[in-house]
């Protein structure tokens, strides 16, 4: 049995509600963006679960990666508001920001849980 299906226009199948602001969808980008990673995403699950701040060279031995290639990506999550430095001397220690948005948060939650199953 052959079904026919009716012709529609562009524009004209239904209407569609878009209910993100566009900040919103940038900010939503922007955030993903920082966790498209795998060593941003490692990085991210280790300070979840750590108690106290991580120092930079304990990520560079972790991952196998330079730390340059650390700091930058260390980088791009503090460009995303996801992580806090505090220095002491010459070393760098970081942890989760404290003020993450509960949204945030639940996505990092999915995504790390995600990636430990």
């Amino acid at each position: 049995m052959q079904v026919t299906l009716p012709v529609r226009q562009r524009g004209n199948c239904c209407e569609i509600n878009l209910d993100l602001k566009p900040a919103a969808v940038t900010a939503a980008v922007d955030l993903l963006k920082a966790l498209a990673d795998p060593a941003r995403l490692q990085i991210v699950a280790v300070l979840r679960e750590s108690k106290d701040p991580v120092c930079v060279c304990d990520f560079t031995a972790a991952l196998g990666l330079s730390q340059p290639t650390i700091s930058h990506h260390i980088g791009k999550l503090r460009e995303a508001g996801l992580v806090k430095v505090t220095k002491d001397g010459i070393w760098a220690f970081y942890e989760l920001a404290p003020d993450l948005a509960p949204p945030v948060r639940a996505l990092l939650d999915s995504a790390v849980a995600s990636g430990s199953a």
